[in-house]
């Protein structure tokens, strides 16, 4: 009888770790309930950047985390009675990866919301809206306007940085594989067009204006004119946010309240003028729900989002 009551016990046991396992494999249930409630009263919150000017980087200056993104979340956050932001450099790349290891808390690096994304973490509002641009040799010798140019041309390779938008919208075009080129950023696909490794650098209208803004050199320039790639009949403009972890529901929403009262506004505005956003790149009334789809959202188990 002890046997057999020993042998149920390290049954039962076996059976719960499994079960805990597959319900919560990360193991982090309980910290993502209390996310909100530890920044709040930590009085500090992490962010994940990518170092991409003008939405989140490194001022080398001042040592300071800066740009669209980081500038509104400590706005925002501090609102919310949080006064510390902490950033934490990661590649692109590596962001949502980086979100779910809990390294930090919340992605404030511009990043664009699509329904694969939505399916693996949770979005705020949307900040703001921007279409695409390439950066070319001065000239634009292949005379590439839009990634359907590139697709038709079989001469052209389009470089894009790792975990962007711009590698879906250059496969969607017809742009083959074996000639969208990966850079861990911005700096390095500039360095790869100089080098001739690609004849364009695909990135959005804001990060091209940026890198220009930059560079006092003629050998390139911005491709002009310039067509936003059609997708599915429809003309491709981002609409970037802040990224959480699923299950930190009562964060996002909390974030999402302040948000509304502050985008838009004349300080706002003040705010992200200085990285090149104005009126025209205001979101209107889009919500994170439009932009994941109800597929997306039923997927991760956020139907009552946005």
């Amino acid at each position: 009888m002890r046997l057999r009551g020993l042998l149920f016990t390290v049954v039962a046991a076996v059976l719960h770790c499994s079960c805990s396992s597959n319900q919560d494999p990360e193991g982090a249930v309980e910290g993502r309930k209390q996310t909100l409630d530890r920044i709040r009263r930590e009085g500090v919150v992490r962010i994940g950047y990518a170092n991409e000017a003008p939405y989140a980087y490194l001022d080398q200056l001042s040592g300071r985390v800066t740009g669209e993104a980081p500038e509104i979340a400590r706005v925002v956050l501090k609102r919310m009675g949080v006064e510390k932001v902490e950033g934490v450099l990661t590649e692109f790349g590596s962001l949502i990866p980086g979100l779910k290891a809990r390294r930090f808390d919340i992605i404030a690096a511009g990043m664009y919301i699509t329904p694969a994304r939505c399916a693996q973490i949770l979005f705020s509002n949307p900040t703001y809206s921007v279409g695409e641009a390439f950066m070319v040799l001065a000239g634009n010798p292949l005379s590439l306007h839009g990634y359907e140019d590139v697709a038709g041309n079989p001469e052209a390779r389009l470089g894009v940085v790792a975990g962007t938008v711009e590698r879906e919208y250059a496969k969607k075009c017809g742009i083959p594989d074996d000639r969208i080129l990966i850079f861990p950023d911005p700096m390095s696909a500039l360095a790869g067009l100089r080098a001739g490794r690609i004849e364009a650098y695909g990135g959005t209208s804001l990060t091209i204006n940026d890198l220009m803004s930059k560079t006092t050199s003629s050998d390139i320039e911005r491709a002009n004119p310039f067509s936003d790639p059609i997708i599915d009949a429809n003309a491709i403009r981002g609409y970037g946010a802040f990224g959480f972890r699923l299950g930190d529901e009562p964060l996002v929403e909390a974030f999402n309240r302040e948000l509304a009262a502050f985008i838009g506004t004349p300080e706002h505005l003040d705010l992200v003028t200085p990285f090149g956003f104005g009126k025209e790149e205001l979101p209107g009334p889009v919500t994170a729900g439009d932009l994941c789809g109800r597929s997306a959202r039923a997927k991760s188990g956020d139907a009552a989002r946005g």
